[in-house]
């Protein structure tokens, strides 16, 4: 299917208004940090249509858009989306996302039925694509009725949310906020946790392979994956701790690693993951057998239909590998780091308060050959600090007892709850009248950039809401496609009611 043709389908679908934004914004790349052109071309959309834009230092952008006559009077309100989407896809897909568009597929999901968007091999970019799409057809389309409105779209809010980080008091308004990046079309979000990245780093010379010994090549791979906020609590298999867990059952001790690499976004739990490794005579046939049984207890555990692991020998180039010491240093570290869920919240029944992601290992030379950089990513979420902060503890001392350095970076805060929301009052009336019945109201285990808004900007009322995006951070990533109407038609009251004033 040309892109043209996938503009044209994807229009079709309702609410229009969004759709057809939507498939727009899929033809233009936007991983993090590499926001310029999705900026660009929604600050052309805006201005097409009269709409004054203003960027900061970091590239946040925000569009003023005048109320529907009649409502000029009612207080602003912040309609808050983020330009970049994770950037994931499936080993055998060339997609390069600096510069290939995102093939939108029409499909039925096959766990519900349920009519879907989704994408050919990587992630869809629902994520946030969805929220800035709403958020811009609210502005631009006539019919809908609002007060004045303040689009808020940052930069950089998947990789470590630079662009709420930058935002003052005098960056926008409005004190009262909308932000449309959540995931589930019958809950508004009042709160979520905070985070941290942990990485542990060495960087350890090389020798020769050994001349004798088995060459060992293994591979898992077949794994959902999955938000490491949103889908933690699933228990879902993580590729880098399956791939060591094969690793343990082969006498470790005694293998040289080659290479080593797993994982590839911060905040995606890991999919796929491979070692080549060099061990004494029976090394592949052990690894064989710790394959099968590791596979077994992966899909029992996690319920991992699809996982494979695969050992087989290797055929590589493995003329440099880590000391059999160095190699032992690797695989204990990430034995012993904490992935999962590490607590739950004491007072909300169901919602996790602390966890880790075990996200990535990276195998890279180091300035000569007989050097390898070994780099262990980690992002740590809690709704608690003190929490937060013992989680990262525990990471850094696993990275000092193997040796690492310790490196804490991009800590966000969490966003503490506010049940006596005035904005929350008016959403839940709403809500009620329109689909008669009440809405669950929780926090979330993810970040969201509520957080951040609240601590840089201050004095805000903020609720946070969005259709069904099952997947997200993965390549099974989808958007039902009944839901973005639901939530478009929620949006579009909202405003409505925020128009009188209240």
């Amino acid at each position: 299917m040309t892109t043209q043709q996938q503009v044209t389908e994807i229009a079709t679908l309702e609410p229009s208004a969004v759709w057809s934004l939507f498939a727009q914004v899929a033809e233009i790349p936007r991983p993090s940090r590499k926001e310029e052109r999705i900026r660009n071309r929604v600050r052309e959309m805006a201005e097409a249509h009269g709409l004054t834009t203003r960027s900061d230092k970091v590239g946040n952008l925000v569009i003023d858009v005048p109320a529907t006559s009649g409502c000029e009077s009612a207080p602003l309100t912040v309609l808050q989306a983020h330009f970049d989407m994770v950037c994931e896809k499936n080993a055998s897909c060339t997609h390069n996302f600096d510069e290939d568009p995102i093939r939108l597929i029409v499909d039925t999901d096959a766990a519900t039925g349920e009519p879907i968007v989704r994408a050919d091999g990587t992630t869809l970019g629902a994520d946030n694509g969805i929220g800035l799409c709403m958020a811009l057809a609210a502005a631009i389309t006539p019919e809908v009725v609002h007060g004045p409105l303040e689009l808020l779209i940052t930069m950089d809010e998947e990789s470590g949310m630079t662009g709420a980080k930058a935002l003052t008091p005098d960056s926008f308004k409005g004190r009262r906020l909308l932000n449309l990046d959540s995931e589930e079309d019958d809950i508004l979000y009042i709160g979520c946790a905070g985070g941290s990245d942990c990485v542990l780093s060495w960087s350890l010379p090389t020798a020769p392979s050994p001349k004798e010994g088995e060459r060992c090549r293994i591979e898992v791979t077949g794994l959902r994956g999955g938000h490491s906020g949103c889908d933690i609590h699933e228990n879902r298999g993580n590729a880098v701790k399956l791939l060591v867990r094969t690793l343990l059952h082969a006498h470790p001790e005694n293998l040289h690693l080659a290479a080593i690499d797993g994982g590839q976004i911060r905040n995606a739990i890991p999919r796929e993951a491979s070692a080549t490794v060099i061990g004494p005579s029976g090394t592949l046939d052990m690894l064989l057998q710790s394959a099968v049984n590791v596979q077994k207890e992966a899909s029992r555990e996690s319920h991992e239909g699809n996982v494979n692991i695969r050992a087989s020998a290797s055929t590589a180039d493995s003329s440099q590998v880590l000391s059999i010491e160095d190699s032992w240093r690797i695989i204990s570290a990430l034995s012993a780091l904490p992935h999962g869920v590490i607590g739950m919240h004491p007072k909300v029944p169901g919602l996790v308060e602390t966890s880790n992601n075990v996200a990535s290992i990276k195998w890279d030379l180091g300035d000569s050959p007989q050097t390898v950089r070994v780099q262990i990513a980690n992002l740590a979420r809690s709704s608690s600090e003190s929490r937060k902060k013992a989680a990262l503890g525990q990471i850094a001392a696993v990275g000092h007892l193997a040796g690492a350095d310790v490196e804490i970076s991009g800590d966000y805060p969490g966003w503490e709850p506010n049940p006596d929301s005035k904005l929350l009052t008016t959403c839940r009336r709403v809500y009620a009248d329109l689909f008669g019945e009440e809405p669950k109201v929780a926090a979330i285990h993810a970040g969201l950039e509520c957080g951040l808004i609240g601590e840089c900007v201050g004095g805000m009322d903020m609720i946070s809401f969005g259709p069904n995006i099952k997947g997200a951070h993965s390549p099974d990533e989808r958007v039902e496609i009944k839901s973005v109407k639901k939530s478009w038609k929620y949006l579009v009251a909202v405003l409505a009611e925020l128009s009188r004033g209240e």
